[in-house]
């Protein structure tokens, strides 16, 4: 494993936590139970969480409650730009989820095609990978993974890596979202959008542009009755999950948000998180995996604190 300043401060606050090397020692003899991960949480420093950026946050609101997704600009600046344009002319409003395949995704969108887009593009230049940068703050795992050379967080989001062709992508993953698009890998833009409800389906890496990730809300998602269609398509209009509204955080007043932080990825923290899923010493776990998939580990999010 190639141990980076990052790591090795993680390894540090493992040590001095007790995740990692000798347990101390208990009364009688016995082992002390080893920090749960909302102990190592509760030990962050406050430098290790980010404040979630309302500018680059939507709120989507159906029925069952809202849902909060951090959009990664980064990674596709043009489809979020457009999917901002349309969220502030009102697009999304009156829409619906159209599609909810079990152990895949939840879709929604314009399923009549008859909403104006209000200056906002129904269709763009996929944005399916970029060049290496140094402002991804690409963090690697130090697992092997089966659809990329590398994987690892790239400013708070699962992310791989080709180190051939110097490329770095974002990771389907639980709760990732990325916008819909038909057979031509340019035929998309935001004006469809779904969010991963099952098993990682890493097939569609870099075949879809993928957008962001729900921060919350991810639950009244996943439970979503199941279309009965082909794919998972509601097979009546009245089957679908009306959109209630679909905003930027930032254009609401602070009263009307829901701030939240996320640990960065960056962290020393975030390391201790890795190695502590990597090595679970948790009472009911007998054997340790040793290793970690990029979409099997916590990404800690939480209500920003009170000022």
């Amino acid at each position: 494993m190639r141990m980076t300043g990052g790591w090795l401060a993680g390894l540090g606050l493992l040590l001095a936590l007790g995740v990692v090397g000798p347990a101390p020692c208990a009364t009688k003899g016995e082992a002390a139970a080893p920090p749960t991960l909302a102990q190592i949480l509760e030990a962050a420093p406050v430098g290790d969480w980010r404040a979630v950026d309302p500018e680059n946050t939507l709120y989507l609101t159906l029925p069952q409650g809202r849902v909060i997704i951090e959009l990664a600009p980064e990674f596709a600046p043009d489809h979020i730009a457009n999917i901002k344009r349309l969220a502030r002319a009102g697009f999304y409003q009156g829409l619906s989820v159209v599609r909810v395949q079990d152990n895949y995704v939840v879709q929604w969108g314009d399923a009549n095609s008859s909403h104006p887009t209000g200056g906002g593009q129904l269709r763009l230049k996929a944005e399916f990978d970029h060049p290496y940068r140094a402002a991804d703050r690409f963090v690697p795992l130090p697992d092997p993974d089966t659809y990329a050379p590398t994987t690892g967080f790239a400013g708070g989001f699962p992310a791989a890596r080709d180190p051939v062709s110097h490329l770095t992508w974002l990771t389907h993953c639980y709760g990732m979202v990325g916008a819909g698009r038909d057979v031509d890998v340019d035929s998309g833009g935001g004006p469809e959008l779904y969010a991963v409800i099952g098993q990682a389906p890493r097939q569609l890496d870099r075949n879809v542009t993928l957008v962001g990730r729900v921060l919350q809300g991810i639950d009244l998602l996943a439970a979503l009755p199941r279309g009965h269609g082909d794919i998972g398509f509601y097979q009546t209009a009245a089957e679908r999950i009306p959109i209630l509204g679909l905003g930027v955080a930032a254009d609401l007043p602070e009263s009307a948000r829901t701030p939240l932080q996320a640990l960065r990825t960056d962290s020393a923290t975030f390391a201790a998180v890795v190695q502590n899923r990597r090595f679970r010493r948790d009472a009911w776990y007998h054997r340790a995996a040793g290793r970690i998939d990029v979409c099997n580990l916590p990404l800690p999010v939480r209500p920003a604190p009170v000022k």
